[in-house]
């Protein structure tokens, strides 16, 4: 070894190489966070399931708050460009369906990725929430925009229907990924689908 470079940093435990060490550490934390929330998440059973130390992790992701930031950071950086690549798709109703489906393509095996994101045992203030918070804000202001959209389209300019159809858009996504979660047998197209044939079936007239 040269330069000060010791074990832990040219690989995790059992010669499995740092980075996919990283990963995988990553994949156990997010389930822990997401599941049990910032404010109940254990190290010590993350680190007893990912089958390493807590001070590798603590030489890896410098500290319990360290390893929570890389959660959140690529949790929100997939959510954030799934969603934004959506965005260009036309029309309202072209685009509400394209930003579902780069959900779920981004959440695909990782629904605790939106957990973790919209976390509501994080403490506030503190460096934990501003950091959701951000991607929250860059996620709440696309679907912002959309909402702007439809309503705009219906004539409606109402700040409180916009309020209401925000939050109803919000809660659809939410409860769509919940239910995902409960049901992990379907792929992120087989959602794409259900969604549609839901929205379509809600949008049928009385006969």
């Amino acid at each position: 070894m040269t330069g000060g470079e010791t074990a832990a940093n040219r690989a995790g435990t059992k010669g499995v190489p740092r980075e996919q060490r990283e990963q995988q550490i990553l994949d156990i934390a997010t389930a822990e966070f997401g599941d049990r929330g910032y404010a109940n998440a254990s190290l010590a059973d993350i680190a007893s399931a990912a089958g390493v130390s807590k001070p590798l992790i603590y030489t890896y992701f410098g500290s319990r708050d360290g390893l929570h930031a890389a959660c959140v950071r690529r949790a929100g950086d997939g959510l954030v460009s799934a969603v934004a690549a959506a965005q260009g798709v036309p029309g309202a109703s072209g685009r509400a369906l394209a930003t579902l489906s780069g959900i779920f393509t981004a959440l695909d095996g990782r629904t605790q990725n939106w957990r973790v994101i919209y976390d509501q045992t994080l403490p506030r203030p503190s460096a934990a929430f501003d950091h959701a918070r951000g991607y929250q804000e860059a996620l709440n202001g696309m679907g912002a925009s959309g909402v702007d959209e439809v309503l705009d389209a219906a004539g409606v300019s109402a700040p409180e229907d916009h309020s209401l159809l925000l939050a109803w858009w919000f809660s659809i996504v939410s409860t769509t990924i919940s239910w995902w979660r409960e049901h992990p047998g379907y792929t992120p197209e087989q959602m794409t689908e259900h969604c549609l044939r839901v929205f379509t079936a809600i949008r049928q007239p009385s006969p």
